[in-house]
């Protein structure tokens, strides 16, 4: 990735992830300025956040293009239009194809240990119910680069949490995000710092 903090968050929903993201920024501890918020949803809730925040926002509906390539190439354009470094997805719910001038410039975070419970269809509770009806006794979330296909590009990090007997889909999905506001903005400090090295699939984070 160039040299650069510049970041924009793509959404679809509620926002959550862009909230906590402007939280840490707010207490200086994310080394990013976001910059642009895509959405696209135009009532996706976590544009008031963005508006909130005087942070450019723009919405761009996969409903108006043809193609999952003509939708990704208004998406990047908006991106290289505002020079931006690094493009997080925080809770964006459709596929993109990624330019190659930004292979592993893209990442985002999956609420399971991929490669279990990822892809087309698994998504917000589906995720966490499917990890409950399989029985699993551990689950967590996945930062990845992103590629051309659900869920698949290579892994930079990931944290467990317990999966427990009385859990419900809500409940589980709640102990998920708490680990995901946490290590999100921590891949994208390392990521700006230039501390994440990739190599074919191996990513490596390195300590300063």
């Amino acid at each position: 990735m160039p040299d650069g903090n510049k970041i924009a968050v793509l959404i679809s929903g509620g926002g959550t992830t862009l909230k906590n993201l402007i939280q840490w920024r707010t207490e200086q501890k994310l080394n990013a300025q976001i910059e642009l918020v895509i959405s696209n949803n135009p009532n996706a809730a976590g544009l008031e956040y963005a508006a909130e925040s005087d942070i450019p926002h723009l919405v761009i509906s996969h409903k108006e293009f043809e193609t999952i390539s003509a939708f990704s190439n208004a998406i990047f354009s908006a991106i290289q239009s505002a020079n931006i470094d690094l493009v997080v997805m925080g809770g964006f719910l459709r596929r993109l194809a990624i330019p190659s001038a930004y292979e592993n410039r893209v990442i985002n975070i999956h609420p399971s240990l991929i490669p279990a419970f990822c892809g087309k269809g698994f998504y917000g509770q589906k995720v966490h119910q499917a990890v409950i009806d399989y029985g699993c006794k551990l689950s967590g979330c996945s930062v990845h680069y992103v590629d051309d296909q659900y869920d698949h590009g290579p892994i930079i990090a990931q944290e467990t949490v317990p999966v427990k007997t009385t859990d419900t889909a809500e409940t589980l999905a709640k102990r998920v995000f708490e680990k995901e506001c946490e290590v999100y903005p921590a891949v994208i400090n390392a990521i700006v710092k230039g501390n994440v090295v990739i190599k074919d699939r191996c990513v490596q984070i390195s300590t300063p």
